[in-house]
């Protein structure tokens, strides 16, 4: 817990059961508490001097395998929301005809993962959002272990940046 600012606090009779910082005799801090513990979190990131809502990872495989198989996407899907340390809520995937591509989007508590492959062209886009303490660039060694590509770009995008 993070208090930003200072409570003013009476010492008017301090003993250790009723010092400063005993809640029960300190009405004032006991209501700072409260207030603080009962605002909603809103999982913004600080990093490197930034606050934004989430980091958006663009992630483009060339030479991919295994782009037609939706069982498998779905599997390295999964295996991503746990490298990551997201909680799936759910995975909806749609197989194309006659070339066998597959789109979808596991939509997650933190945000979501989507795909689109072209298996004619050994070509698949990932996009990894997530918020909060979820680490998204842990689905890169994960895409690369599943469809072994010969090559994967990977851009960040910061969402949400907080005015100063």
């Amino acid at each position: 817990m993070q208090i930003s600012e200072p409570i003013e606090v009476g010492l008017d009779h301090p003993t250790k059961d009723a010092g400063r910082w005993h809640r029960d005799n300190n009405t004032m801090l006991s209501a700072k508490i409260e207030q603080v513990q009962a605002q909603p979190k809103d999982h913004f990131i600080q990093r490197n001097g930034i606050e934004f809502a989430g980091s958006h990872l663009l992630l483009d495989l060339y030479g991919a395998s295994k782009l037609d198989q939706i069982e498998h996407i779905e599997l390295a899907m999964r295996d991503i929301v746990t490298a990551c340390g997201a909680t799936l809520l759910h995975i909806h995937l749609h197989h194309f005809t006659p070339n066998g591509g597959v789109s979808g989007v596991a939509v997650l508590a933190e945000s979501h993962i989507s795909v689109h492959t072209w298996p004619e062209r050994d070509y698949a886009a990932f996009d990894v959002f997530m918020c909060g303490d979820a680490e998204p660039e842990n689905s890169v060694p994960v895409l690369k272990r599943a469809f072994s590509p010969h090559r994967i770009e990977v851009s960040e995008e910061l969402r949400g940046r907080a005015q100063k």
